[in-house]
């Protein structure tokens, strides 16, 4: 559930997933992301841009605090920072119009959709998306925080350096309309959390570096990524 956090002066709140609470991610929702894949969006499977949200879980699993340490597995050399957008769903949302669509959101997150990387993008394997703490979520700002969730900068830092910058600008389906669509075929109920998609070109980071996300008015995301304990006593 959404608490209130009494001790917050900016009136932000802190996050507690509810038993069934579900985490929901958007694939090439910015236009750079999908402008990337270039003709391979006319091949199969696509065979065309999408016409309609393409949605994937993030499992319990994944979920992490601000400041948890994310795991590289052993194997890899890097993972994705998907620095995102999550809304924060406040009261069930079932075909809701895009005029009152953000009557249903509580309020905003950052979110970090970690993953290894992979092709096909727009087909992930929940091997990749899907390991424990491959989630990472900030604190919830209430919705009257943020004026506007279609101008909203995101940048991402590895090791205070920037690495990456966006803005929910260049999202094909706004919050609002991302929602509307989102709740013609599915409920949401309060707790989920929608991630609207991450901006093109998301950085690589290795074990031992730092990363920080931030979204202009909704705060700031810092986790350590550390090598797997598999990889400890390998000779180098």
């Amino acid at each position: 559930m959404l608490v209130i956090n009494p001790q917050a002066a900016d009136a932000s709140t802190r996050f507690e997933t509810p038993p069934r609470a579900a985490v929901y991610g958007t694939l090439l929702n910015f236009h750079g992301a999908l402008a990337a894949l270039g003709d391979s969006v006319n091949r199969p499977p696509l065979k065309a841009p999408p016409q309609a949200p393409v949605l994937y879980i993030k499992p319990r699993n994944t979920l992490a605090a601000d400041g948890a340490a994310i795991v590289v597995p052993h194997g890899v050399a890097a993972l994705e920072m998907g620095a995102t957008l999550a809304l924060v769903i406040g009261r069930t949302a079932c075909r809701v119009s895009e005029a009152d669509a953000l009557d249903f959101v509580a309020g905003y997150a950052i979110a970090n959709d970690v993953s290894v990387p992979h092709q096909p993008y727009y087909r992930p394997a929940l091997r990749f998306k899907c390991r424990d703490g491959f989630c990472p979520i900030g604190a919830v700002v209430a919705r009257d925080r943020i004026l506007d969730p279609d101008d909203l900068t995101i940048r991402v830092e590895i090791d205070g350096v920037e690495v990456q910058r966006g803005n929910s600008s260049q999202l094909i389906r706004p919050v609002a309309r991302l929602l509307a669509e989102v709740t013609e075929f599915m409920t949401l109920s309060p707790g989920d959390l929608l991630m609207v998609g991450v901006p093109e070109a998301a950085p690589l980071a290795r074990a031992g570096q730092q990363v920080s996300i931030f979204i202009a008015g909704v705060g700031r995301l810092d986790n350590a990524l550390i090598a797997d304990p598999a990889d400890e006593g390998v000779a180098a």
